[in-house]
């Protein structure tokens, strides 16, 4: 799992993942155990060459096919694009290519309640205003067009606490525990509305836009180091910005080094 995010604001767009991948080692050690395993070196920023640097995409959920990591596939992505597309021609791309190779990967296929998600967001090139869109392979592969605020993929379940007050399974426990209708847990939620966190968008600007995402994910990257919980958020955090007048450019992103 990760925790990936997407802020569309008025002076751009900001992207953020962090590092981590989970892996369930399939075979049993000589004692029997079957360990569960962290890297916290993964690429989970999609970013691509001109004339689309004016596209991003993050991702979570599964994160390779076969032998090959989401990451190792943009140059595969960018030989089939002929020239400079849109944002949503560049989301059904990307998403026809990985509902094709999840299909013809028998794996994938046979795994139940596992997906490959995607936030694709950018700039077309005539047109002020961004754009950001959601996949979901293989149960959403149309992409859908999202408005303006932050969006997150992954783990999100203490960033939605942070932000809105709640758990994320609190509108079904509602509904589960206390045998109520949907119109009765919608009128709960609104109650707790004003219990948000605001975010001041049009003032903020892209500084702004950046610290909100670094927040969220590094809240939920320390959380789940001191709670008991699935700690499958971690690593170096890559964010990047996309703006009409600057295109791509990296805020931080990890190095191969040799540290070691």
């Amino acid at each position: 799992m990760t925790l990936s995010i997407v802020i569309r604001g008025a002076d751009g767009l900001v992207f953020a993942t962090e590092s981590r991948t989970t892996l369930d080692w399939p075979e049993p050690l000589p004692d029997g155990s079957k360990p569960t395993m962290f890297h916290d070196a993964s690429h989970k920023l999609l970013t691509f060459k001109k004339p689309n640097n004016l596209v991003a995409a993050v991702t979570s959920g599964i994160g390779g096919i076969g032998n090959r990591s989401i990451y190792s596939f943009i140059p595969d992505i960018e030989a089939k694009i002929k020239g400079d597309i849109a944002v949503e021609n560049f989301a059904k791309l990307l998403s026809n290519f990985f509902k094709a190779k999840w299909k013809t990967t028998p794996e994938l296929t046979e795994l139940k309640n596992a997906s490959m998600d995607f936030l694709i967001g950018g700039f077309n090139k005539e047109e002020t205003d961004s754009h950001v869109y959601g996949v979901s392979i293989p149960t959403q592969p149309k992409p859908i067009e999202l408005q303006n605020g932050v969006f997150w993929i992954g783990q999100k379940e203490i960033s939605h606490r942070l932000v809105k007050g709640y758990p994320i399974l609190f509108p079904k426990i509602l509904s589960e525990k206390l045998s109520l209708n949907d119109e009765q847990v919608k009128d709960i939620l609104n109650v707790l509305k004003p219990f948000e966190l605001i975010f001041p968008w049009p003032g903020m600007g892209l500084q702004g836009y950046v610290d909100v995402a670094m927040l969220l994910i590094r809240t939920t990257i320390e959380t789940q180091r001191l709670t008991v919980c699935k700690r499958e958020c971690g690593g170096p955090i890559d964010v990047a910005t996309i703006t009409r007048k600057d295109g791509l450019r990296y805020v931080q992103v990890k190095e191969i080094t040799a540290e070691l």
